[in-house]
């Protein structure tokens, strides 16, 4: 069960990778490539759809692995909340690395209410 329950959050890190490249990762192509700038609205959904099916190839399988009637150590709660700490993880990353974010005191404030909903989550 351990194991599921670890292969399920390693789906899920690698699954947010690709939503936050799919949702984010435009805006920072556009100013770093011509021929990206040029693409219609329509072209750049197509290049986020793209990316999206990589999310969902991973994304599916860690909520199926994880879940608790599938034979993972999840309630359905606990692997959104799960999900949403990651989403929120690796957004902070890719906001600091990609763009130069400077974390500010109500951003870390509010990673800590969502790292507390984990701890609610879990609490029998």
């Amino acid at each position: 069960m351990l194991t599921q329950g670890i292969g399920s959050v390693l789906l899920l890190i690698g699954s947010n990778i690709f939503m936050t490249l799919a949702w984010y990762g435009h805006l920072k192509m556009r100013a770093e490539f011509t021929w990206f700038a040029s693409l219609p609205l329509f072209g750049v959904i197509l290049f986020s759809w793209l990316i999206a099916f990589f999310e969902y190839c991973l994304q599916v399988p860690a909520n199926k692995m994880g879940f608790v009637e599938n034979g993972g150590p999840f309630d359905i709660m606990q692997l959104k909340i799960i999900q949403e700490v990651i989403t929120l993880t690796v957004f902070t990353l890719f906001s600091v690395i990609a763009f130069k974010t400077q974390l500010k005191w109500n951003h870390v404030a509010s990673f800590v209410c969502i790292v507390l909903a984990v701890y609610f989550v879990f609490k029998k």
